[in-house]
């Protein structure tokens, strides 16, 4: 592991100061992905910053919805009342990944930032792009069976990991972040990015800021949505496809719709144009498989991983339709 130095920070903005001094630190939360890959000798920050002090780990409601604060662990925010309640796709999703042990740690924050677990990436034995931009991606000429299907480049295939954040995608949750610059605000559909030419660079948020908090909007149809995860065994593994979905449908028509796939892009995919298929449309099997279809045109996928094409096919009607009878059900 490389040398580090540490420091506990007091407050957020001892947190962003620390961070934005140009010392190649990296914050410290639960710490279950970072330590992990700087073992690996994948990360190798000079200094970690602890912001686990920080009063950051409250969930509450607003007017708007629902704010998670970033250090509230995977766990609090799984079993919490009003996310089972109110958006119980967040809960699915994160019942779904890792341990019980993993998820007693891990942090909202740090989920967020979760790195890829691409076997190349993982392993600093072979060139990858993500860890030494323009050595090349071993992946694509690799074993490719757990690669993206979507959103890809000829620089990098790999996938985001997170089930967390597929739900959040489908809840248009907003992350908000404090820097040196000021808070903002950052849709999660805009807060991943696709590779390009510079998978190294995963995320819209800037070195020196630091995720304070998750919004949850209220919605018509967040109390109506399932989360899917399809992997090779039913504990800890990683999604091979993963869908979360949520339906409001009124007298068998479906007004609004929201559709999220996970382990087939470099992020979060948000199926845009199945979501117009949907809107609108009577809540039948036609057509989901109409959303399905539309949620995986432009599908190029690569030699080892070409059934994820159908196998996400298929989990997106089996969950829309499970989504709309519930909701069927809940409105009579």
């Amino acid at each position: 592991m490389n040398p580090f130095t540490y420091k506990r920070a007091t407050d957020e903005a001892d947190a962003v100061r620390e961070v934005a001094n140009g010392k190649n630190a990296k914050f410290l939360g639960g710490g279950t992905n970072l330590v992990d890959l700087m073992k690996m000798g994948v990360e190798t920050p000079d200094e970690l910053v602890d912001i686990n002090r920080l009063a950051l780990k409250r969930i509450e409601q607003t007017p708007q919805g629902l704010r998670i604060g970033a250090l509230a662990s995977n766990s609090e925010v799984a079993n919490h009342r009003l996310v089972r309640e109110q958006f119980p796709v967040l809960s699915e999703a994160i019942l779904a990944g890792a341990s019980p042990q993993l998820r007693n740690m891990a942090t909202v924050g740090g989920n967020l930032l979760q790195r890829t677990r691409c076997y190349y990436f993982m392993d600093t034995s072979f060139p990858c792009n993500k860890r030494v931009p323009g050595s090349g991606c071993s992946a694509i000429p690799g074993f490719n069976r757990i690669h993206a299907i979507l959103g890809a480049s000829d620089k990098c295939i790999a996938v985001h990991p997170s089930d967390m954040c597929v739900a959040l995608a489908a809840l248009d949750a907003i992350v908000r972040v404090a820097g040196p610059a000021g808070a903002r605000q950052i849709p999660l559909v805009d807060f991943h990015r696709l590779p390009g030419d510079t998978p190294q660079i995963e995320t819209n948020l800037r070195p020196d800021e630091l995720i304070v908090a998750v919004d949850l909007p209220n919605s018509p149809f967040a109390r109506r949505s399932r989360y899917l995860k399809i992997r090779d065994r039913a504990q800890y593994a990683f999604a091979l496809v993963s869908v979360a979905a949520a339906l409001d449908v009124q007298q068998g028509r479906i007004n609004a719709a929201r559709l999220a796939l996970g382990g087939v892009a470099h992020k979060p995919w948000r199926a845009l144009d199945a979501e117009k298929v949907l809107t609108g449309a009577r809540a039948d099997a036609q057509t989901f498989r109409a959303a399905a279809e539309a949620a995986l045109k432009g599908a190029q996928p690569q030699q080892h991983n070409a059934f994820k094409v159908e196998l996400a096919r298929r989990a997106i009607v089996r969950l829309l339709t499970e989504v709309a009878h519930e909701t069927k059900g809940g409105a009579a």
